[in-house]
């Protein structure tokens, strides 16, 4: 989340109000002002009125308004980042091995600058972390259910993905099902073991791919399972539009990416949608998921700290008011 957002920010529009209470006050002002000088002049003025308290109205009417700001904006529901908190403990990867991942416009291929980079996304989850591997083409297949040992998920990447071996069709609805299968399987048996609680979070996927779907279960279908069981799908759009690869048959067969795909996928689960031209950006994209999805941070509502600067403000412009023109404002 962001550091400083608001839970209800349609009610900023509220600021209108005392934006137009200061537009008046000038207004009023200045009108006075002319008023004023129309029927004396300035050294007859000072002499009757030498002590104008000008300042004095203007400090007044300006804490006035900073007050209905400041009650505004905690009306608006303001909200910081809190304390670090766990949000995921099982992680399924989902990496494309479809033939056009053999592209090499990141070289020496997508598929190869991919599987180097997971170890990176390794490297960055925290200790405890359990992560599982699917490949999948023209279908879906588990490389290894989550594990904490994390060494043996790199052994699996680096020898189970083989580049030279790519297969026909890209299964991505059946890769997030099979994940969805794999978290949930996990977390029964941490609940069996007693090494989780029953309220365990549900885990999130990591699925990496250049295309769309083009056999099995639809994107929605996959997206409709993960939203049912709580599963955010974050999806890496990896490659260029300039991605081409050779076809015995066809010749030279352009494979750009289909961002908008993976990105709808990601949307309708609550994921992110991210995106990955070279294998330097996809090790960055992957040192961040392997924070953020599992550690987030808790929202903190402060609207009570606005509550008590906006009630503290009138206070004081109350007790000024009283001071200077024994009335309040």
């Amino acid at each position: 989340m962001e550091d400083f957002a608001f839970l209800a920010p349609t009610r900023l529009i509220l600021l209108m109000l005392p934006v137009g209470l200061l537009v008046a006050y000038v207004l009023v002002a200045a009108r006075r002002r002319r008023y004023a000088l129309r029927f004396t002049t300035v050294e007859m003025l000072d002499r009757v009125a030498p002590d104008r308290p000008g300042w004095r109205r203007l400090v007044t009417a300006l804490g006035l308004v900073v007050a209905i700001v400041v009650a505004t904006l905690g009306f608006a529901r303001p909200v910081i980042a809190g304390d670090a908190v766990e949000s995921s403990r099982l992680i399924v990867l989902a990496l494309d091995t479809s033939i056009s991942m053999e592209a090499s416009d990141v070289p020496p291929s997508r598929v190869q600058a991919a599987r180097d980079a997971a170890g990176v996304f390794l490297d960055s989850v925290p200790d405890g972390v359990a992560v599982g591997v699917v490949a999948f083409d023209g279908s879906a297949r588990q490389l290894i259910a989550p594990t904490t040992r994390l060494e043996a998920v790199r052994h699996v990447i680096e020898s189970s993905i083989d580049y030279d071996k790519l297969g026909e069709g890209t299964a991505i609805g059946e890769a997030v099902f099979l994940g969805l299968a794999a978290i949930e399987d996990a977390t029964a048996a941490a609940v069996d073991d007693g090494t989780a609680p029953e309220e365990t979070s549900p885990g999130a996927i990591v699925l990496l791919s250049d295309g769309d779907t083009t056999v099995g279960r639809s994107n929605d279908e996959a997206a409709s399972a993960a939203r049912a069981a709580g599963v955010p799908v974050h999806t890496i759009a990896f490659g260029t539009d300039a991605g081409t690869i050779t076809d015995p048959i066809q010749g030279t067969v352009p494979v750009p990416v289909n961002r908008a795909a993976l990105e709808e996928l990601a949307h309708q689960t609550g994921g992110e949608a991210l995106e990955a031209a070279t294998e330097a950006q996809l090790s960055a994209v992957y040192e961040g998921l392997g924070q953020s999805v599992t550690v987030e941070r808790e929202q903190v509502e402060i609207s009570d700290w606005f509550a008590g600067a906006a009630m503290t403000l009138l206070c004081l412009v109350g007790l000024g008011s009283l001071a200077w023109f024994g009335r309040l404002p």
